[in-house]
């Protein structure tokens, strides 16, 4: 039979000093939320620079749907215009 030996976590030794849960931290516990707030504060650096890259996209699709609507009625002007021209034309009597 396998016995694993286990040393109790800071919360466990934290709830059996005082099971309220309003002691200080522990000089176990300091390391580990120390741990959690640099996890914490990379997890925020990644957020915020995915954040700045969502806004950077979002202003080149804008700028991209602009031009393209642009594009789109430069392409029908240029259509009317040479439908316009291909009537007169039509309307016009063989010479």
């Amino acid at each position: 039979m396998h016995t694993s030996t286990r040393l109790p976590s800071a919360i466990h030794l934290r709830d059996q000093r005082d099971p309220c849960g309003i002691c200080p931290l522990t000089r176990l516990e300091q390391p580990e939320y120390a741990a959690i707030n640099s996890m914490l504060d990379q997890i925020n650096s990644c957020l915020d620079h995915l954040e700045e890259k969502n806004d950077y996209l979002h202003a080149c699709l804008k700028e991209l749907l602009e031009s393209n609507r642009q594009t789109r009625l430069e392409f029908q002007q240029q259509s009317e215009q040479q439908n316009m021209e291909a009537d007169v034309q039509g309307s016009q009597p063989p010479t």
